[in-house]
């Protein structure tokens, strides 16, 4: 009988049996249990792991000689997709915001860019009301004292029949504005897409212009992409349109808002609060001058991060990239005129 081969070398393997490389770098899978950690292991693909969100060097450093990247909120500009190319494939994106991903390029290159509409919108309207509540009723003013050993107290405010503007009535929007209604509040909002069977069921008031919004908002809640046309939406101009002492909550992205002339409309009351899940740096630096107003409340971008939205989300992300590796039509893609190809 003759003898069993041995086994080759891995190094000495042709590329085509390699091992496909995975770069995983969401810190929020990562730390999270649940099955989408089967899930991405039932796949036999060797995964290196990265704590993002990565800067463009740290990004840099990881591509090249991998197959596929499941990432977060990383920089993938276009040096790191011509850096990452050809081996690169498929990029799955945990998650909705791709901009800070060079979606232009990834078409150009022929990578499909997946991501995960639809698994958070429940979890980051209630932090939108969490970030609400806590500025309303003066949340760490008064836990700062009785934790400090004191019983200091300030006089808060009802959100009953206050006026809630929404800028953006997607799927996150949508949720606040039901939540909005539970507490007796005026939901008004403003959508270049507007869903008029949701408005009508809801009682959401459409607001034609930015400005009518601003105009008539007691608290206005931040629910669009980032683009330039967003980009610095909140400013020294459009804070002027607003009422004084108005409080902007902020879920989608800190870029929207302009951070100069936010922490100026904080420091002289034009702004009464500001409740933000996100920053124009992340992490910031420690002297970001929003970090230490005391009408500041914010949370280091955890909207989404339960772990109920974390699995979902996950699972989600780790099934676009099955389903695009086989060739098979992913759940959601960013450019969907990039075919996706099987590749493994």
């Amino acid at each position: 009988q003759p003898h069993a081969p041995r086994p080759v070398a891995s190094s000495l393997l042709a590329p085509s049996f390699a091992m496909k490389r995975i770069l995983l770098t969401t810190t929020s899978f990562q730390d999270t249990p649940g099955e989408h950690h089967s899930l991405l292991a039932g796949t036999g693909w060797e995964i290196i792991r990265a704590r993002g969100p990565l800067n463009e060097a740290d990004t840099l450093a990881l591509v090249g000689d991998i197959d596929a990247y499941i990432c977060g909120d990383d920089m993938i500009t276009r040096a790191v997709l011509e850096k990452a190319r050809p081996r690169l494939k498929v990029i799955s994106k945990y998650g909705i915001g791709v901009d800070k991903i060079d979606v232009k390029s990834c078409t150009e290159f022929g990578i499909p860019l997946l991501f995960t509409p639809g698994v958070n919108h429940t979890t980051v309207a209630e932090h939108t009301f969490l970030l609400l509540l806590a500025l309303e009723k003066n949340l760490l003013f008064h836990t700062d004292s009785t934790r400090s050993g004191g019983w200091k107290r300030k006089t808060g405010h009802e959100l009953l029949d206050k006026t809630i503007g929404i800028v953006g009535l997607g799927r996150i929007g949508k949720e606040v504005a039901i939540r909005a209604r539970a507490f007796g509040m005026n939901p008004v909002a403003y959508d270049v897409y507007w869903d008029e069977k949701f408005a009508t069921q809801h009682g959401v008031k459409r607001a034609a212009t930015l400005d009518e919004i601003f105009a008539v908002s007691d608290y206005l809640s931040l629910h669009t992409n980032l683009t330039p046309e967003t980009r610095d939406m909140i400013n020294t101009r459009s804070i002027a349109k607003m009422k004084k002492g108005v409080l902007i909550l902020n879920c989608a992205r800190g870029e929207v808002v302009h951070t100069a002339d936010l922490v100026e409309a904080l420091k002289s009351g034009q702004v009464g609060g500001y409740g933000t899940d996100v920053l124009d740096e992340e992490p910031p630096r420690a002297d970001h001058p929003l970090l230490k107003l005391p009408n500041v409340v914010c949370t280091p971008h955890v909207a989404s991060r339960t772990y109920e939205s974390v699995v979902r989300q996950a699972s989600a992300a780790v099934k676009n990239l099955i389903l695009a590796v086989n060739g098979d039509k992913p759940l959601a893609q960013v450019n969907p005129e990039v075919p996706v190809k099987k590749v493994f």
